[in-house]
């Protein structure tokens, strides 16, 4: 499969390496230029682009970067063919973007980013810790393999991305449309809680939106005390232990 991404950081880059390595055909772009994508991205066999080139001839297309800059791609997607599949996995984190009105009066984060596109997508990866993603993909059956939602309104879009997820080291569970992936964000049961297929659904069911915004902004709040800014990626117990903390509040 021929896979773009649009992103090179914590989550683009180790998708670029999961997949570059399991044999597909990826491309990784930033912001900055080709030149300035870690070495280590590259690995496993993904090539360094520009976004240009990154969104074109490609199957899939995902898109890692920060949920404020969503917009910002709307005229180099125009063009993409209506069957590509694009995937997002970013979230909407009031502590580091803008608010956005929308969002803040209950639009689902992945609402407004198809709105913003200007096409369908799927949602994959935003409820997995950047660190938990590198380090604990296992291999089907494992019995500490963890588990993902993947939301999608078409059945291409859900059934590519929970293969990759698949791929990626994750039992892929069918979360539903993207209407409902509000139960996946910041603050959600199964964000960052590193759950189990046995255990997602439920984590699922019990999402309420109003605790879950709480849930987020007291999460923020530790972690910008802690750490001085969001963009620093502490290793998995801070992140993990906090969100099952605020989970069993």
């Amino acid at each position: 499969m021929k896979i773009g991404i649009l992103g090179s950081g914590s989550i683009g880059g180790t998708l670029a390496k999961k997949f570059s390595a399991s044999g597909h055909t990826v491309k990784v772009a930033n912001s900055r230029g080709p030149v300035t994508i870690d070495a280590d991205v590259l690995s496993t066999g993904a090539r360094a682009v520009t976004k240009e080139e990154a969104v074109a001839d490609v199957d899939v297309l995902i898109l890692s970067i920060p949920f404020i800059r969503i917009p910002d791609l709307a005229p180099l997607l125009a063009d993409l063919p209506a069957e590509t599949v694009v995937i997002d996995t970013s979230n909407y984190i009031p502590a580091r973007d803008d608010r956005i009105e929308a969002i803040e009066n209950g639009q689902t984060d992945s609402v407004w980013v198809s709105e913003q596109l200007g096409r369908p997508i799927a949602k994959a990866w935003n409820s997995i810790y950047s660190v938990t993603l590198k380090e604990m993909g296992r291999p089907a059956g494992h019995p500490e393999r963890l588990a993902a939602p993947v939301a999608a309104d078409r059945d291409r879009d859900r059934d590519v991305t929970m293969a990759l997820v698949e791929e990626s080291g994750f039992d892929a569970y069918d979360a539903g449309a993207i209407a409902d992936s509000w139960r996946q964000q910041c603050g959600s049961p199964c964000y960052c809680t590193e759950v189990t297929l046995a255990e997602l659904p439920e984590a699922l069911a019990a999402a309420d939106l109003t605790r879950s915004r709480k849930r987020q902004d007291l999460f923020f709040a530790v972690y910008l005390e802690r750490f001085g800014g969001v963009g620093t990626n502490p290793g998995r117990d801070f992140v993990v232990r906090l969100s099952q903390v605020l989970n069993a509040a």
